[in-house]
């Protein structure tokens, strides 16, 4: 059997799905705590700023959650392309954070890159990358 026919993978990916959501009730919960995952070392002092900060944390919560639904849907209505394909693009995702975090900060981009490599390895599994010809 092919690895990317593997049984235990769109559960896997679930499991990042499932971190994606919990993520994004986060930002939009707490979204000071939220803000601690991209290592800004000066919260907002204005009532303003904090207001903006807020929103934006909501507008990063909703996103996440959306990255975890449509892994959540790929996994459970979709090919394993589809679902190969979703996780590879969530990966970007987790890319692009990390890069801005540390253009921003300079630090905190292993936040994000920690678990980027695991999101594209996955997903080129179930693409059949790895899978013997």
């Amino acid at each position: 059997m092919p690895l990317s026919n593997a049984s235990y993978l769109p559960h896997v990916a679930n499991v990042f799905a499932t971190i994606f959501v919990a993520f994004g009730i986060t930002a939009i919960v707490q979204p000071s705590t939220a803000l601690t995952f991209f290592e800004y070392h000066s919260p907002p002092t204005t009532a303003a700023d904090k207001g903006m900060v807020d929103s934006l944390m909501a507008i990063y919560g909703i996103r996440d959650i959306f990255m975890g639904g449509a892994i959540y849907a790929a996994a459970f209505t979709g090919t394993r392309k589809s679902l190969g394909w979703t996780l590879i693009l969530a990966s970007a995702v987790a890319y692009g954070d990390g890069y801005i975090t540390l253009m921003a900060n300079g630090t905190g981009q292993w936040g994000h890159w920690g678990y980027a490599p695991f999101l594209t390895g996955l997903g080129a599994v179930l693409l059949g990358v790895f899978d013997r010809k």
